[in-house]
C-alpha cells in the first residue's frame, strides 16, 4: 500500500462507512507503533506521523543528548544532535526522525490490519449504539444461516443471533424466511456486542397486542397479565378502567380482526383472552372456561387455590398433559389444584349409610343385611313388604327362611305404624 492507496482507502472508508478519517488515521498509528517498536534503533517517547494529506508515513523519536552514548535506544550522542541542531546542549531532548529504510513495507501491512480491525471495532460500537435501547421492540429480519440450533438473522446492517432457546419448537426456518423476533437483549460481551432475538418469549405476544391493539397503545386497555407455551396456547388477561370499553372485545376485534393477526403471526397458536379480575377466585374461574366451576377454596398462606369440577369437565379444566391447569396458575401467580366434585356422589353414599342404617334398626337386621338390600334398592320398609321372600334371599344370597323372615318383619313393621287420619 503506497501513499496514493492509503488515501484511497481513508477517502472510502471516510465516505461509505461514516469513519471519521481521524479515528482511522490514529488507530493506524497507534497499530504501527506497536507493530514496529523493534524496529527502530532510536525509539524513545516514538510517534508515528501520517500526514493526511499526502499519505507519508514517518517515525519520529526524542532521545537525550549524550557526550558518550551508552544507550542507543535512548540516547542521541551531542556530535550527532547538533548536525540535526546546531545549538543542541547535553541533556537535552531533541526530536528526530527515526523511519527506518524497509517502514513501507511494514507501514502499508499493519495498516491494513489496522484499518480493518478499526472497522470491525467500529461497526461493533455501531451495532451496540443503535440496539442498545431497542431492547423490548419487535424487529423484522431474514434468517441467514443456522449455527447448530441457532439462527442467524440479517437485520440489514446488522447480525442478529435467535438461541436454540429462544425459537419455538414447532416452527422450521429455511435461508430466506422473512420473520419478525422480540429482541430480549443487547449484550455487549468479549465477542462484541449481540443481539439476541426470541420468538418463543412470552413478551414477543405482549408487543404484538400491543402494537395491533390501539387501546392498549393508548392505554384505554391494559394488558395485566401473559403465560404462554410457545407454539401451543397462550393466555392473554386484560383491563380497562373505562366501563365503557370491553377489553376483550377490543383485543379480538371486529370479527375478531385483531386477534387473527396475531394467530397469524404466531403460527396459529392458540390464544385466549380473558377479563381481568383482583379477585384470585373471579380471575381462575375467568381463566379455566368454558369448564364450569363447581367450587373454589384459596388457601392464602400457601398461595394455593382448590378448584372442583364436575367429573365431565376435569380433562377440559385441566387441559392436554396439564397445560391449561399451568397457563392459569402462571396468569394468576397461585398454584391451581384441580379435583373432580364428588360432593353429590357423598351426598348419595350418605343417603344409603342412612337407609341402611335405619332398616337393620327397623328389621332387626345386620348392617351388612341391610347394606345389600339397600345397594340392590330395597332401602325402605315399605320398597321390601312390595317384593317376595324370593328376591329377598336372592338379592342377601341367603336360604329362603331368612327372606321369609325378613319379609314378615317388614310387614309387621308397616302395621305396626299409625296410618294418618285424614
Amino acid at each position: 500500500m503506497n501513499a496514493s492507496e492509503l488515501l484511497t482507502m481513508l477517502d472510502y472508508l471516510e465516505r461509505e462507512k461514516g469513519i471519521s478519517r481521524d479515528v482511522l488515521v490514529d488507530a493506524i498509528s497507534n497499530a504501527l507503533l506497536t507493530a514496529s517498536k523493534k524496529s527502530f534503533a532510536t525509539a524513545r517517547e516514538l510517534r508515528i506521523d501520517i500526514n493526511q494529506k499526502t499519505g507519508q508515513i514517518r517515525a519520529f523519536a526524542k532521545p537525550i543528548v549524550v557526550e558518550k552514548v551508552e544507550n542507543q535506544h535512548d540516547e542521541i550522542s551531542l556530535a550527532k544532535a547538533r548536525q540535526i541542531k546546531p545549538d543542541a546542549q547535553v541533556g537535552e531532548e531533541i526530536e528526530m526522525e527515526v523511519t527506518p529504510r524497509d517502514f513501507g513495507r511494514i507501514a502499508a501491512q499493519t495498516a491494513r490490519q489496522a484499518i480493518m480491525q478499526r472497522i470491525r471495532q467500529i461497526e461493533k460500537d455501531m451495532i451496540y449504539e443503535e440496539f442498545k435501547d431497542r431492547a423490548g421492540e419487535i424487529v423484522s429480519g431474514t434468517v441467514r444461516r443456522f449455527e447448530r440450533s441457532d439462527v442467524i438473522v440479517d437485520l440489514g446492517k446488522f447480525e442478529a443471533i435467535m438461541p436454540s432457546r429462544e425459537r419455538v419448537p414447532t416452527e422450521e426456518y429455511s435461508s430466506g424466511d422473512r420473520i419478525r423476533a422480540y429482541v430480549v437483549a443487547v449484550e455487549n460481551g468479549s465477542r462484541g456486542p449481540e443481539i439476541i432475538l426470541s420468538r418463543s418469549h412470552p413478551n414477543f405476544v405482549r408487543r404484538l397486542f400491543e402494537v395491533e391493539v390501539s387501546e392498549i397503545g393508548d392505554r384505554t386497555v391494559e394488558l395485566k397479565a401473559i403465560a404462554r407455551e410457545a407454539g401451543a396456547r397462550t393466555k392473554v388477561a386484560v383491563y380497562s378502567s373505562d366501563d365503557k370499553v370491553d377489553p376483550v372485545g377490543a383485543c379480538v376485534g371486529m370479527r375478531g380482526a385483531r386477534v387473527k393477526n396475531i394467530v397469524r403471526e404466531l403460527n396459529n397458536e392458540k390464544v385466549d383472552i380473558i377479563r381481568w379480575y383482583d379477585d384470585p377466585s373471579e380471575l381462575v374461574r375467568e381463566a379455566l372456561k368454558p369448564a364450569k366451576i363447581h367450587g373454589i377454596r384459596l388457601d392464602e398462606a400457601e398461595k394455593k387455590i382448590y378448584v372442583s369440577v364436575g367429573k365431565e369437565e376435569l380433562s377440559q379444566a385441566i387441559g392436554r398433559k396439564g397445560q391449561n391447569a399451568r397457563l392459569t396458575a402462571r396468569l394468576t401467580g397461585w398454584d391451581i389444584d384441580i379435583r373432580e366434585d364428588k360432593s353429590a356422589e357423598e351426598a348419595f353414599e350418605n343417603q344409603k349409610a342412612q337407609a341402611a342404617h335405619s332398616l337393620a334398626d327397623q328389621l332387626g337386621i345386620t348392617q351388612e343385611e341391610a347394606d345389600r338390600l339397600t345397594a340392590g334398592g330395597m332401602n325402605a320398609v315399605d320398597v321390601i313388604v312390595m317384593a317376595d321372600a324370593d328376591d329377598i334371599s336372592e338379592m342377601l344370597g341367603c336360604d329362603l327362611a331368612t327372606g321369609e323372615r325378613i319379609l314378615a318383619a317388614a310387614k309387621s313393621h308397616t302395621s305396626e305404624t299409625p296410618t294418618a287420619v285424614v
